[in-house]
């Protein structure tokens, strides 16, 4: 991979443009798939190579009079997260928290506002995680959920995806 040639913008500054160079690179480097029933709206395969996206989660939102696709931020998102647990070990809750604020700025840079974007999440936050699980990926990584003590819907994960 020529990463050279993913650097369209250059700047050591904080730069919409080279956020929105590093958003299209890292959905490069991962399969997304929006087929499985996936708490939180969205998660990782634990080999980092796969992003879950809830199949019930849509595609698209409207902003200003265009449809602007959610899977960059997401994958953003998840990628940092995923990264963070991996390589620095940090807890669930700490990676979260930068990978949420690298999501935001993505969203920020392509002229989206913050607030717009969290009201169609959390619209279908409570539905997502409430569902019955029915279709649950064998290697999503389970992390989050452990590090948050959530047992019940960690019961509710592995048996779902036997």
């Amino acid at each position: 991979m020529d990463l050279d040639r993913e650097v369209r913008h250059k700047s050591e500054d904080v730069d919409d443009h080279v956020l929105a160079d590093v958003v299209v690179a890292l959905q490069k480097r991962v399969k997304v798939s929006r087929d499985f029933d996936i708490p939180y709206i969205a998660g990782y395969s634990g080999d980092a190579k796969t992003v879950y996206i809830d199949r019930h989660l849509p595609r698209t939102m409207a902003w200003k009079g265009r449809k602007v696709r959610l899977t960059p931020f997401l994958v953003t998102h998840e990628i940092v997260e995923k990264a963070l647990l991996d390589e620095l070990r940090l807890h669930y809750l700490h990676a979260h928290q930068i990978a949420l604020r690298a999501e935001r700025d993505a969203v920020r840079g392509a002229g989206l506002t913050w607030k717009a974007y969290q009201a169609v999440m959390k619209a279908h936050e409570k539905a997502i995680d409430e569902e019955s699980l029915k279709n649950v990926p064998g290697d999503l990584d389970l992390t989050p959920y452990k590090d948050l003590n959530d047992y019940a819907l960690l019961d509710r994960l592995v048996k779902a995806a036997r």
